[in-house]
């Protein structure tokens, strides 16, 4: 699971979340490899030829390109997000790549979680409700996921309804 319970003791329960990266470094290297491997492949057969210099800006440039891809997605998906709880207190932190961090808190008693089911931006969409705003929290996490974080939210903060 991309969310981690780093503290479960009372009086305060910290919560980290992050997106699932499938692809690790290793797994990267071992990708641009393969890729700049299938691309040159064909252009064997013109070596000691012109032509291969002529053609060889062209998976160059297919290469850079997916690394760019990859990197930028790798870059983006550095967003952590810390749920704090104590024992009159939630406090909700996002970490975003650009090193900006948004704050969110609220008294715990009337800190709710929610779940739109088909009417936020993702199915299943969580918020945490209180102090007068509504939170998202876990967006990146799959479907299944955000309900079991749902449940988790859910256990803990339960509702006042």
């Amino acid at each position: 699971m991309p969310y981690q319970w780093e503290s479960q003791e009372e009086p305060v329960r910290i919560l980290k979340l992050w997106p699932h990266q499938s692809l690790q470094p290793r797994g990267f290297v071992i990708f641009i490899g393969a890729t700049c491997g299938m691309l040159l492949l064909p252009l064997l057969a013109l070596l000691g030829s012109v032509l291969l210099w002529l053609l060889l800006p062209f998976p160059a440039a297919a290469v850079f390109g997916i690394w760019f891809a990859i990197g930028k997605n790798r870059k983006n998906a550095r967003i952590m997000e810390i749920l704090t709880l104590t024992d009159n207190l939630v406090r909700l932190e996002r970490h975003t790549p650009k090193k900006d961090v948004k704050e969110w808190e609220c008294n715990r008693y009337w800190a709710r979680p929610q779940m739109h089911g088909k009417d936020g931006p993702v199915p299943y969409y969580v918020t945490l409700k209180g102090a007068g705003r509504e939170v998202e929290i876990g967006a990146f996490l799959s479907e299944d996921e955000r309900r079991a974080l749902f449940d988790d939210l859910c256990r803990i903060l339960p509702s006042r309804t």
